[in-house]
């Protein structure tokens, strides 16, 4: 039986405007954030040490206005469930089917519109491409598995975990300590300013990542990233069967600006790219700009590729 862990060290503020909402499921405890009213949209953090859906809180303010949009915390995250447990691609990818369970059960089964940051852009494709029925258009905002060429098409499921890193970076003791070091406002500061490729990053955001890291269980998700557990080895794979509209955007500065693996996708009818003259968080910098582009897409997407057809509920776990 899973252990539930409670938030005990430092109080959590909600991390955007909006209802908040606890479920249970596949992925275990899981919290969300509702607001708006319209389509349906799904909002999806990145992954980091300090992660958590304040890092979307610009778009689910501007969306609230014109949409019905959620924020999910990631498992490991914000409030949800951060228990001492295996966290990889598998169970990201329920996390997302979880609250799309939501979402249909509060909306209706319309189709959604979602948008993933980073690493959430592999789970949010994995989750389309077990269950298409369930999304309109994905949104990949700086997306992980196009950093040079070469290719990830290794057996489903597959990822790039290494024991031996887990086993170094999780020994009793030094795990805690090194996790608390990482996550020092100072170093949150460093690697957001490596994310932004600037010293100019929101310091809502670095507030809330300085205090989501003092979480009980907060270091129990960011180990296995950083052993290369919640990366997937056959990531082409999925992109390559997307069919569903899809956005691609990233910036020109900082550490995530190698996307010389994006000819495996630019060239699909299904695909739109953008690129814009800013970090890895391209809203926060250029909102407007931002938000003009994917309002575009939104309101008139390429056209879908041929597809089987979809299931009517994703598969089970």
């Amino acid at each position: 039986m899973i252990q539930r862990q409670p938030h005990s060290r430092t109080p959590l503020p909600a991390a955007v405007d909006g209802t908040r909402f606890v479920f249970e499921n596949r992925a275990g405890v899981l919290n969300a954030y509702e607001a708006g009213e319209g389509a349906p949209m799904l909002l999806i953090h990145s992954i980091n040490a300090a992660a958590s859906a304040a890092e979307i809180a610009p778009l689910m303010s501007y969306y609230a206005r014109t949409r019905r949009v959620y924020a999910l915390d990631l498992p490991g995250f914000g409030f949800s469930e951060r228990s001492d447990r295996r966290y990889d691609p598998r169970l990201m990818t329920d996390a997302i089917h979880d609250v799309v369970d939501q979402i249909r059960g509060r909306c209706g089964e319309a189709p959604i519109d979602a948008l993933a940051l980073s690493l959430s852009c592999e789970f949010l494709a994995r989750a389309a491409t077990e269950f298409p029925a369930a999304f309109r258009t994905l949104a990949l905002v700086s997306p992980t598995g196009f950093r040079g060429r070469r290719p990830r098409r290794a057996p489903p499921g597959t990822t790039l975990f290494k024991p031996w890193a887990y086993r170094l970076l999780s020994a009793p003791g030094w795990s805690e300590s090194l996790y608390g070091w990482l996550t020092r406002p100072g170093v949150i500061r460093y690697f957001l300013r490596r994310t932004w490729g600037s010293a100019a990053i929101d310091e809502r955001l670095w507030l809330y990542d300085v205090l989501t890291a003092r979480q009980t269980g907060a270091r129990y998700a960011p180990l296995y990233f950083l052993s290369g557990g919640l990366f997937s080895a056959d990531i082409h794979s999925v992109y390559e069967q997307l069919a569903m509209p899809v956005w691609m955007s990233h910036g020109v500065r900082g550490d995530f600006t190698d996307y010389r693996g994006q000819t495996l996708v630019e060239g699909r009818a299904n695909w739109r790219l953008s690129v814009f003259p800013t970090g890895a968080l391209p809203f926060f910098e250029v909102p407007d700009r931002f938000n003009a582009e994917y309002d575009a897409f939104l309101e008139s997407p390429p056209t879908s590729m041929t597809q089987p057809p979809a299931p009517e509920t994703h598969p089970a776990a």
